[in-house]
């Protein structure tokens, strides 16, 4: 069977470019990127069928094209907080273009290699469902299996984008914020303080909770990776918004701006709660995440020492012969994984010193990254497994990593902007590494289901990195200096938020300066200290739900009680398992044409909005509730067409791919 292709590369890499540019559109305006995963495996599919190319070629052309949307995530979450902290005057292609470019080739390359020599272990975990790399087999499959499997894929494709462009039109609202009430009513409000203190709170609410998004792709993700882990992320929301947020709000009252800088000018009770979770509780669940990647790095201990060992031992006696080995058994040699992380390691020693003009600075900041970057590449593959590339909180790892690297450099004494640059350099390396090394497991994960060869897969996304690299820096500089000619300052106003690289810029900010919010980030710890040892199951799972927006972790939690309302109503039926296994089959055929359904159309409405077109409008303000009942005839399809297709008991089971 054919798999590696000059047609399937080719067309891989023309995707790569065009789904990372529109990504680093939608990064900007939005602080979201869509995965383009589900849109890169349609159309693979769709043109190669042309020439009646092979499932493998397919996947092929899907795995380079998807990757660039990781090397965008990367570049959007960090290279704008160059400029918005001071630390680059300039985003000129003369001054910025290979610094931008020499971060983004060292942090992907590393990315592909770090999650090489991890990659085993991983993909054969069956504790990690990898709910996109399913959905992504399962369209390839869905070709191969015949008519009846192509039609639940592309029928509920199209139901998903249909959802998402009435959504688009305003047919109905996609969000909701809930009012909740922070007070006691009357004419003078609550009072905090003591008689005569100015700690007021206003008569009236706030908005403490959102509405689920009415997203055909959240329900998807929710429905592929179950009830339980569907429900650890929510809780993670509940906390934020129904804890925390809450409690900042009523104590500190309209004082928020004197403990919050950052939201000077930020006026409304909406957006002063959003400056609250944006600026205490995320910094909370960063110091969760903290120790929540510690210790999946702890609990995965045994699988890391047994991959290194046996790196290690094929360098020190060499690598079987590939001839002898099963094409799916066949990777790049770890003497060869381990020779490019030394040569990157040497040129990332080059730019630091040349960021910091410290020769010591350099070399720690290159460690710290290698180190760093290992792991937390590692942590990301492991969130990719749970819950997918889409919801990877890769800017969370990464701010993560900033403080670590921030720290040591006050350590060093290397403070000002060239402090600045050398944080946000490791920072911004890390990032594309963990976007592209969570990828790259996915689509591991995808070859290890169809039956790839690793080796193959490996050199295609090096050389689609490489591109993706070399061409991001474009599509950015296209947009800064599109806002500015509009009238915008560039990156981090209204039109170009980059609200992750504003955050980013603030935390390095503050620890090269001494402001940061030490007591924040310790209390995550702390909570994420107490999750352990409440046993929880993945304490990263619950500062990720923290660090999300709630109406994101409330639709994926919704779409896994669709799943355990499927379970039940066939365990209560009396389904033996080959019933149960076509109803899950069904079920994740939905589940992935909803997904992929909305990733097309986001990226078609990216395009009009790029294009500076105007999307019509149906209503002006409208209503929530018609999207509510969009929400339950998706759920009620996704429940009711697997259950309908159990067959009889004697019916054999289909294939399904879940591992």
């Amino acid at each position: 069977m054919k798999e590696f292709t000059l047609r399937a590369l080719l067309l891989g890499l023309v995707m790569c470019v065009i789904l990372g540019a529109a990504n680093a559109y939608l990064g900007l305006k939005s602080g979201v990127t869509i995965a383009a995963t589900y849109p890169a495996a349609v159309i693979g599919m769709a043109v190669l069928r042309i020439w009646k190319g092979s499932i493998l070629e397919e996947n092929i052309a899907r795995t380079a094209g998807s990757i660039g949307e990781s090397v965008a995530a990367g570049a959007i979450f960090t290279l704008p907080a160059f400029l918005i902290s001071g630390a680059w005057s300039s985003f000129d292609p003369g001054q910025a273009y290979w610094k931008s470019t020499a971060m983004m080739v060292v942090g992907s390359i590393l990315g592909v290699l770090f999650v090489s020599l991890v990659r085993r272990v991983m993909v054969e975990d069956p504790s990690l469902p990898f709910p996109e790399s399913l959905a992504a087999a399962e369209i390839h499959k869905a070709g191969q299996r015949g008519a009846e499997a192509a039609r639940y894929l592309f029928w509920n494709i199209g139901v998903g984008a249909l959802v998402q462009i009435l959504g688009t039109f305003n047919l109905f609202a996609v969000d909701k914020d809930i009012q909740v009430p922070i007070g006691e009513l009357g004419r003078t409000g609550v009072r905090l303080g003591p008689a005569g203190s100015p700690n007021t709170i206003p008569t009236g609410g706030v908005s403490m909770f959102a509405g689920p998004s009415i997203s055909p792709a959240y329900l998807g993700v929710g429905y592929v990776i179950g009830p339980t882990l569907g429900a650890l992320q929510f809780s993670g929301g509940l906390l934020a918004w129904g804890l925390l947020v809450p409690l900042f709000m009523f104590f500190l009252g309209p004082r928020i701006q004197e403990f919050i800088p950052a939201a000077a000018g930020v006026t409304g009770w909406e957006a002063q709660a959003a400056a609250v979770w944006r600026y205490i509780v995320r910094p909370i669940a960063v110091g969760g995440m903290l120790v929540g990647a510690a210790y999946t790095l702890f609990r995965m201990g045994r699988k890391l020492t047994s991959s290194l060992g046996r790196a290690l031992a094929e360098v020190r006696h060499g690598a079987p012969p590939l001839e002898s080995m099963a094409r799916t058994e066949r990777y790049m040699g770890s003497k060869t994984v381990l020779s490019l992380i030394g040569v990157m390691f040497l040129l990332m020693i080059t730019l630091y010193v040349y960021i910091s003009g410290n020769v010591v600075a350099g070399v720690v900041a290159a460690v710290v990254m290698l180190i760093v970057g290992f792991f937390f590449a590692t942590v990301s593959g492991n969130l990719v497994g749970m819950i997918g590339s889409s919801n990877n909180p890769i800017s969370g790892l990464t701010l993560s990593t900033l403080i670590i690297a921030a720290l040591l450099m006050v350590a060093l004494g290397i403070r000002g902007p060239s402090g600045v640059a050398i944080v946000l350099s490791v920072a911004a390396v890390v990032c594309v590494s963990s976007a592209v090394a969570g990828e790259l497991l996915q689509d591991f994960k995808v070859g290890y289901i169809l039956g790839g060869t690793p080796r193959t897969i490996q050199i295609v996304e090096l050389i689609a990195v490489l591109v993706a690299s070399v061409v991001m820096y474009f599509p950015l500089y296209i947009l800064y200096q599109g806002n500015i000619k509009s009238g915008g300052t560039g990156f981090g106003d209204p039109k170009l938020a980059a609200p992750q690289a504003g955050l980013m810029a603030l935390l390095a900010q503050g620890i090269v300066g001494g402001d940061m919010p030490w007591p924040l980030v310790v209390t995550g710890m702390l909570f994420g200290i107490a999750l352990i040892l409440l046993q929880v199951r993945s304490p990263m799972l619950v500062s990720v739900g923290m660090y999300l927006p709630f109406a994101t972790t409330f639709a994926i939690f919704i779409g896994g009680l669709l799943r355990w309302v499927s379970d039940t109503i066939a365990t209560r039926r009396g389904n033996n398992e080959a019933q149960k296994a076509r109803i899950e089959s069904v079920g994740v055929l939905i589940a992935s044409g909803l997904i992929a359904g909305e990733a097309l159309t986001g990226l078609v409405v990216a395009y009009f909005k790029f294009k500076d077109q105007e999307i019509p409008q149906i209503f002006s303000s409208p209503s929530y509730l018609f999207g509510l009942v969009v929400m339950a005839l998706l759920g009620l399809l996704m429940v009711w067409l697997p259950l309908s297709k159990a067959g009889k008991p004697e019916d054999p089971a289909p294939p399904v791919a879940m591992m």
